[in-house]
């Protein structure tokens, strides 16, 4: 390794460190005490990783499975991560949610699922603005809780680095529940099937789900009756489960990559299996885009109506410069009034560039709206109108669409408006929890994938 972090089989000129030769946006340099911040940034690189090098090759892998066709990618979870909110059952929920979406999803489209949350370190997130003003008080914005606190007063709104170390910590906490969750026998397919059809049987739109829930219970009695089942067929009581986050600190980012001692000259990000840029960060010349073209991890992008086809093309070249399936997912993220006009150029570019990549659909951030209440909100029917759009359109232009990328929670929340149960802008002060943006609930988030599930099926 040479004396700049560079080792041999790197990027060109790169290091974990070469991005702070760049123009780094949404990072705050604020922080009272620099000295300390890199004091904790340089404990972070002595702890342990939490994940390991081969998980991550092997989310590669399985997602150029879906570059190709053959699988459908399923990311979904909190919009943002707290530390308030940290309880094993949340976990849970969400992890349990994300299964029964899989099942749903793999047996409409006849295709495996690859499972990726939004969980073990989805703490900060980029603002559109670096003040809030309540009450004719301006206090710095709340950038996530491994960043400052969200309670408005000015003494929680300073960044301190020790939240950093409680991130980690909470980050492994959860990963250590995720892994048992995944591997102990609580995802048995038999339990997956049980929820599912409690959930059918509670959804006031039961009757649209049951014909689907039907075939699904026929299968598992087929497969039964053939002597398949978890006792028998150890796969089936387990599943293989990956964590993301955007990596947007990239202090934290750079302080857990490590060489992999197996293949000497590939680092990887620790902190996650995949990360991903966000549509505020991607700039070519910028400090994200440097630091995760040179970690091995599988890259997430956000494309939005302001990336031309140009600069998309530049930007996998620089991410993706192998053309390797799986490295890369573009995740598009429109509005649902936009994505079937500011989409198909999109597609087209990477078709005839001959890139090999992921598309999957982000219908979140495009469809926020706020309410005469003051509550943010995203509209169920404009959610579920963006993945259908996207769908017609990647597939229209001869591509595979590949993913659904969520906001969710496995709560009984009210942060967006419609879904079986049809929240109104009144319901949603009933139970409004979200730390950042309003999430799709347990039964909003399965009522998407029935529904997604049938405009799959009909493609096929």
């Amino acid at each position: 390794m040479s004396s700049d972090g560079t080792s041999a089989g790197a990027a060109s000129g790169w290091s974990p460190a070469s991005w702070r030769k760049k123009p780094a946006l949404h990072i705050p340099a604020d922080y009272p005490d620099m000295g300390k911040l890199a004091d904790v940034e340089k404990l972070l690189s002595t702890y342990p990783p939490l994940v390991f090098a081969g998980e991550a090759r092997t989310l590669t892998q399985k997602l150029g499975e879906v570059a190709e066709g053959k699988a459908f990618l399923l990311q979904g979870g909190d919009c943002a991560e707290s530390f308030k909110e940290f309880h094993p059952n949340n976990i849970r929920d969400t992890f349990r949610l994300i299964l029964q979406m899989a099942v749903v999803l793999t047996f409409a489209g006849k295709k495996s699922v690859v499972k990726v949350g939004r969980i073990a370190g989805q703490f900060a997130k980029p603002r559109s603005a670096p003040t809030e003003t309540i009450d004719g008080v301006t206090l710095p914005s709340y950038r996530g809780d491994n960043i400052n606190g969200m309670e408005f007063t000015s003494e929680a709104r300073i960044p301190d680095p020790q939240r950093l170390l409680q991130a980690y910590l909470q980050s492994a906490a959860t990963l250590n529940l995720l892994r048992a969750f995944a591997q102990g026998g609580y995802a048995s397919l038999d339990n997956i099937h049980r929820w599912m059809l409690g959930f059918v049987e509670r959804s006031p739109t039961a009757d649209r789900y049951k014909a689907m829930a039907a075939r699904i219970t026929d299968a598992m009695e087929f497969m039964q009756s053939c002597g398949i089942t978890p006792e028998t067929t150890p796969a089936l009581k387990q599943t293989d489960f990956y964590t993301s986050h955007e990596a947007l600190l990239l202090g934290y980012e750079q302080a857990m990559t490590r060489e992999d001692s197996t293949r000497p000259g590939e680092f990887y990000d620790t902190s996650a299996h995949m990360i991903w840029i966000g549509d505020r960060t991607r700039q070519p010349d910028g400090a994200h885009v440097e630091f995760c073209r040179g970690v091995r991890n599988p890259i997430g992008m956000k494309c939005g109506p302001s990336l031309a086809p140009d600069d998309m093309l530049r930007l996998i070249d620089i991410l993706n410069p192998d053309n390797i399936p799986g490295r890369l997912t573009l995740i598009a993220r429109f509005g649902s009034d936009k994505v079937a006009e500011g989409l198909p150029k999109l597609v087209k570019a990477v078709q005839n560039h001959g890139a090999k990549v992921v598309w999957s659909s982000d219908p979140m951030h495009g469809n926020i709206e706020k309410t005469n209440s003051g509550y943010k909100t995203r509209p169920f029917d404009r959610i579920l109108g963006e993945v259908k759009d996207f769908i017609d359109v990647v597939e229209g232009e001869g591509g595979h669409a590949g993913g659904i990328h969520l906001e969710m929670t496995g709560q009984d929340v009210t942060e967006c408006t419609g879904g079986g149960r049809e929240i109104t802008a009144f319901d949603l002060q009933d139970r409004y929890h979200t730390h950042c943006d309003p999430r799709l609930n347990n039964e909003q988030a399965l009522d998407l994938a029935f529904l997604v599930a049938e405009k799959l099926a009909g493609k096929r």
